[in-house]
């Protein structure tokens, strides 16, 4: 009998097969014209979907002819297949313009994910859209009648190279992240979604931001949550749900039996994320469910307060219980600060994350047992080696006064403990949760802490980082080194001369290999590329050295604005020495 279900189970698999040519379109969601990263010559890029059992393939053609890009396909563990996780100086090398490239990798797992590029903070610019995995043994199959996938993001009227250029700048000590200019709902504004009365539908939400957090609620509608980030939950009821960037829901709606009004959809970002509010800023965006098309479409209701469902009420719908011994415990403290050039970094224990030189999957693969010493990954990619099947705890003191959601590649963590804001450092004598919500990515409160535990059985390297995408690009990452020597039992570098394949191990293909090769970057030896000396790491790529000593940020800032006082005076003074002298009599007396 399991010999028959296996080749039923295999039969009705199928190879589902992308072919992304990733170029440059113009697009104005909110009004505003600007070029925009898309696919195939259309934005919003193209919704990707597969049933569990699924493999698939994306062939991915890089023509945007001035950046190099990479597909993340976010929450995907990637079980076996670590090198299609996608981010650049990890698990593959950036795809270079006018380059090929192929993912492979087959789905075990069902939900809402979507995927971005993850790239130099690219896909802001446009490259993100939504996967949905379906599920043919969804414990909530029979209790919805249709799905409707809904995104929320926010947008910049500007491009990124040159945000980014401004905002890690000696001339932003304090590190203020760009606003947003608006907020979308499917990658537009003024959304529509026609509705049938009576019916239930599952709203798939995926928060695609690069920063904003947004609360969401449906005027006249209660939504019953059945997942998050690909993990099902017992049925809960919400009026009001807040998603940070990158987080995931499925919830339940059920339609009205009266068809003669329409009710607003209502997105609205955080905004005690921003350190400056602009006044042009509106922070709202709206859509609409849609009984009668005649019918006018009405404005939203004003609101005395952001109440939205606490996540950590949740439970999971397997009620698997809480990881009660732990293996293996590590502690991240969370800090932003000024480095010796003068701009703002983020910090995970006085270390800002630096990429290697090597990618961090190809140096594990290549250095043979040497390949459990976090010392060969460098310190500034801050590593953790785990051996298989550890019980996994991270504890993470937030010792920043913002909001900052985490995202764990490769896993689903139980998240045990969440302090309120100002609770300092974690005490570790609270009381967890027996059966703990799980999810992907999850929000620490400000000045607060969190306590996340996972089971170390996915052998890969994944990265643990604040999913704002300012914070990636200003250091907040650190990197987890999942079992590696069985890790390169299952995957090797055929080309590569530093290791031993097994025989059964899949092969890196070439695409990946030529994207190294083509751009001089080393594939194997440690963080430094070197293949002789593992442990030597003269050379490694490093952040700028530390403020001299008694130099404070406000210095920084003090002196910042001197600057430009002292330009802005000189400007005045040339312009004022340049005007032409009138009513004066030349000579004395």
């Amino acid at each position: 009998m399991l010999v028959l279900f296996a080749l039923i189970s295999s039969s009705i698999a199928a190879t589902v097969t992308y072919d992304f040519n990733i170029t440059w379109v113009t697009a104005q969601p909110d009004g505003f014209s600007r070029p925009t990263i898309g696919i195939n010559g259309q934005w919003p890029i193209p919704p990707m979907t597969a049933t569990v059992g699924d493999r698939v393939i994306v062939n991915v053609q890089n023509q945007l002819g001035n950046q190099t890009t990479s597909l993340h396909f976010h929450g995907l563990y990637m079980n076996g297949t670590a090198h299609m996780d996608g981010p650049v100086g990890v698990s593959q090398c950036t795809i270079p313009a006018g380059d090929s490239f192929v993912y492979d990798f087959k789905i075990d797992q069902p939900g809402t994910y979507w995927y971005h590029s993850h790239d130099v903070g690219q896909y802001p610019d446009g490259l993100r859209g939504p996967l949905i995995i379906h599920d043919p043994d969804s414990p909530y199959k029979d209790q919805y009648d249709e799905e409707v996938v809904l995104t929320l993001s926010d947008w910049y009227h500007d491009q990124m190279p040159g945000l980014l250029k401004s905002f890690i700048s000696y001339a932003n000590p304090t590190g203020a992240e760009p606003v947003p200019d608006s907020a979308l709902m499917n990658e537009s504004q003024n959304l529509t979604i026609k509705v049938e009365p009576g019916r239930t539908y599952m709203f798939r939400i995926v928060n695609m931001a690069a920063f904003a957090a947004q609360y969401l609620w449906f005027e006249g509608h209660t939504m019953r949550v059945v997942e998050v980030d690909g993990i099902y939950t017992e049925a809960a009821d919400a009026e009001m749900i807040y998603l940070t960037a990158a987080q995931r829901y499925s919830v339940l709606i059920t339609t009205k039996n009266d068809t003669s009004s329409n009710f607003a959809i209502v997105g609205s970002m955080d905004q005690d994320l921003f350190d400056a509010i602009p006044a042009s800023l509106n922070p709202n965006v709206t859509g609409w469910l849609v009984y009668d098309k005649t019918a006018p479409l009405p404005a939203p209701a004003l609101i005395d307060s952001f109440e939205p469902f606490d996540d950590f009420a949740l439970v999971p719908y397997d009620r698997l219980p809480l990881f009660d011994h732990v293996d293996y415990s590590f502690t991240l403290d969370l800090k932003m600060d000024n480095l010796g050039d003068g701009a703002n970094y983020a910090f995970f224990n006085d270390l800002t994350y630096v990429a290697p030189k090597v990618p961090t999957l190809y140096s594990a693969l290549t250095s043979g047992n040497l390949a459990t010493n976090p010392a060969i990954y460098g310190k500034n990619t801050n590593p953790f080696v785990l051996l298989k099947n550890q019980v996994v705890e991270i504890v993470l003191n937030n010792m920043d006064p913002g909001k900052h959601p985490f995202h764990l590649h490769g896993h689903a963590f139980q998240a045990v403990f969440r302090s309120p804001d100002e609770a300092g450092m974690y005490a570790n004598n609270e009381t967890l949760a027996e059966i703990p919500m799980r999810r992907d990515t999850i929000m620490v409160n400000p000045n607060g802490n969190i306590v996340l535990r996972f089971r170390a059985d996915n052998p890969g390297i994944w990265l643990f980082h604040c999913h704002i995408e300012w914070h990636v690009a200003s250091g907040l990452t650190a990197t987890i080194i999942e079992a590696p020597l069985d890790l390169q039992q299952t995957l090797s570098l055929a080309s590569s001369p530093y290791t031993s394949p097994n025989s059964s191990a899949v092969v890196i293909p070439t695409s990946h290999i030529e994207a190294c090769t083509k751009r001089n970057v080393p594939i194997a030896g440690n963080a430094a590329g070197n293949t002789i000396d593992l442990l030597d790491l003269t050379g490694e790529n490093a952040p700028p050295g530390p403020l001299p000593a008694g130099f404070e940020a406000r210095g920084i800032v003090a002196l910042v604005f001197s600057v430009v006082a002292a330009f802005v005076g000189m400007g005045v003074i040339g312009w004022y020495g340049g005007l032409e002298v009138t009513g004066v009599k030349a000579g004395g007396g």
